[in-house]
């Protein structure tokens, strides 16, 4: 049997459906832009705004998108904090997953960014290309102590990922947060009394966090060090009610001191624990009971 038209038809296919994810990472990255998700390289000021803060640690200008940690001592029912979630659902990162024959086809390295822009019809010095470059050099960096990690380009790829961590014969599950309600105003950033707290017994966590990348890319990693994680039921001043997922890393001691949390919270490497919460389109595996 001739198999060289059933591949030309694979191979034109692929190339339709990067065309459509791509056509959604152009204008990803403006909105991000406009949102303030990617540091402008110019360090203009609009990216940054000043919030009047509830959290005694942050009092200062800071990037939105880090509006996220907070400390574990601050997880009380009743406690009001300011929290940035972006305007992105679960749903539109796994629809633009491919499969593995067609992520291991495109080269993933910075070794070959001249080869990946061209592929994308990227020009060099375009916020696209700054986003992949910022990717690669985010994957190729090596782990941190007790750290072990992975950028899965196809759910096939983190499958592998996870019975490693897990192991083959274990099953598992995945949290996220959702938006139960959201208001006309579509604010993403606002304060929210946290209404209920429940904590998801796991002895071991895998986060997968969504990478700006022409196709679906998640940044997937366990750390040794005790996490614990959270189901955290907020209440927005506009409205919004989120089921949020927020996850906390009691040693912090092996972070680089530069890591944007101690920054936000005002402290140092080890001295507390440091918690966030997950945007929608980001997820944490457990294993099951």
């Amino acid at each position: 049997m001739d198999l060289k038209p059933l591949l030309c038809s694979l191979m034109l296919l692929h190339l339709l459906i990067l065309l459509v994810i791509l056509q959604g990472f152009c204008s990803g990255i403006e909105s991000k832009e406009m949102a303030g998700e990617i540091p402008n390289r110019d360090h203009n000021s609009h990216a940054n705004i000043h919030i009047e803060q509830v959290h005694s640690h942050i009092h200062h200008h800071i990037d939105p998108s880090t509006i996220v940690f907070f400390l574990l001592e601050d997880l009380k029912q009743g406690n009001t904090i300011p929290i940035y979630f972006p305007n992105r659902e679960l749903s539109d990162s796994f629809s633009h997953l491919l499969s593995k024959q067609a992520a291991n086809s495109i080269p993933f390295t910075s070794q070959e960014i001249h080869n990946i822009l061209q592929i994308f019809s990227f020009p060099q010095d375009s916020p696209q290309a700054i986003a992949i470059k910022d990717t690669l050099e985010e994957c190729e960096r090596k782990p941190i102590t007790g750290e072990t990690k992975i950028c899965a380009t196809s759910y096939e790829s983190m499958l592998d990922f996870l019975q490693s961590i897990f192991g083959s014969k274990i099953q598992t599950k995945y949290f996220s947060t959702t938006h139960l309600t959201k208001s006309n105003n579509n604010a993403i950033l606002q304060k929210y009394t946290i209404m209920g707290i429940h904590e998801i017994s796991a002895p071991k966590i895998v986060a997968c966090h969504t990478m700006p990348y022409p196709y679906a890319v998640f940044y997937c990693h366990y750390q040794e060090s005790q996490s614990k994680v959270y189901k955290v039921l907020l209440s927005g001043e506009n409205g919004d009610r989120v089921e949020a997922i927020a996850v906390c890393h009691m040693d912090t001691s092996h972070w680089g001191r530069n890591h944007v949390s101690f920054k936000v919270l005002g402290i140092e490497p080890g001295s507390s624990p440091v918690c966030h919460f997950f945007p929608a389109d980001n997820f944490v595996w457990v294993p099951l009971d």
